[in-house]
């Protein structure tokens, strides 16, 4: 299963350190984010990898031609950032005809993805996807889930001061070949996939909880925290 990872952010509430590494390159454990990922989806046999790039755009090509992952990786260079559902709408034909993963890859991520896309290939028959969830103690940071006794999505709540509960979407998603060949034509304008898909598909979106470790990374604070677990 081929997998695109979103690493083309600014890393704005990183700075300063992402003044000088791209985002997806901060350091975890001694190993590139980017390195992290490329490690774990390919244990779970999923690959190859598309990347997209923008901010310190150099460092990342330098980290890829030297990665034992190199052969696996497309990257594909953003002059202007296109945001999630743009990125995805300018590589659908990458996946082939497959289904696909879509990750936002400034988490930090221990789920089983093995796990994850049996999941996915038993979901519901009308889920167009399989949204990875996780439990977050901060709910008013994260796009909130209402499911229904199936694990299928009956509410989503981006954001919002008083959520409905604690399960969160964590940004890693396995995308159907249907949903995939539908984004061409009813989300042909989209920018955002998570305030402008995501809601047009609720009833059709299967979830798989993960409770191994997950962490945004997105701030100077959570970045210390997960350093600090990780030790």
């Amino acid at each position: 299963m081929r997998a695109l990872l979103l690493a083309a952010g600014l890393g704005t509430r990183l700075r300063p350190l992402t003044n000088t590494v791209p985002k997806c390159l901060v350091p975890l454990m001694g190993k590139p984010l980017l390195q992290i990922w490329f490690e774990r989806l390919s244990e779970a046999g999923i690959g190859p990898f598309l990347v997209n790039t923008h901010h310190l755009a150099n460092q990342v090509e330098a980290f890829v031609a030297s990665s034992s992952f190199n052969g696996q990786v497309t990257l594909v260079h953003e002059p202007m950032l296109l945001n999630t559902a743009g990125t995805l709408l300018a590589n659908l034909d990458y996946f082939d005809g497959q289904d696909g993963l879509l990750i936002h890859s400034d988490n930090y991520c221990e789920a089983d993805f093995r796990e994850f896309v049996r999941a996915h290939e038993q979901r519901p028959a009308e889920c167009l996807m399989t949204m990875m969830t996780f439990r977050t103690d901060d709910p008013t940071s994260c796009g909130i889930l209402e499911l229904d006794d199936r694990g299928v999505v009956i509410g989503f709540h981006e954001k919002v001061a008083n959520p409905p509960g604690d399960l969160a979407n964590s940004a890693i998603y396995i995308l159907s070949v249907t949903l995939l060949e539908k984004m061409a034509d009813e989300f042909a304008t989209s920018t955002d996939f998570s305030k402008e898909v995501i809601p047009k598909l609720i009833g059709r979106i299967h979830t798989y909880q993960t409770n191994e470790t997950f962490a945004d990374i997105g701030s100077n604070a959570a970045y210390d925290r997960l350093l600090i677990a990780l030790k």
